[in-house]
């Protein structure tokens, strides 16, 4: 952790990355991402030194309320959602790709 994060950043640190060890990432990668996800907080809050163009343009967590949760790491996979789209008679299935499929179920 790096000495310029604050009491406020290092409890964020240690609770999301606690977090996604409990979710079964292993500690290095909740590491990462914990850190990551701190950095980005701080470049958005006028915290950093040096903030990417894309970091300060980008809605801060907590205005976004949640919008883009629950989809996991790329959402649902293509044997899921062939599953889906079998159990709702979709026909055709077997020749879409993950994109098409996606779209057919949503439908």
């Amino acid at each position: 952790m790096p000495k310029a994060w604050s009491a406020k950043r290092e409890r964020q640190y240690e609770h999301i990355k606690e977090g996604l060890v409990q979710r079964g990432k292993k500690t290095d990668t909740a590491q990462e991402i914990a850190a990551r996800t701190v950095n980005k907080e701080r470049a958005q809050h006028g915290e950093a030194k040096k903030s990417s163009p894309q970091a300060r343009r980008d809605t801060p967590a907590p205005v976004r309320g949640g919008k883009r949760s629950h989809g996991g790491e790329g959402g649902r996979t293509r044997d899921q959602l062939y599953e889906e789209a079998r159990r709702k008679g979709i026909s055709g299935r077997s020749s879409m790709n993950k994109e098409q499929l996606q779209r057919a179920v949503d439908r």
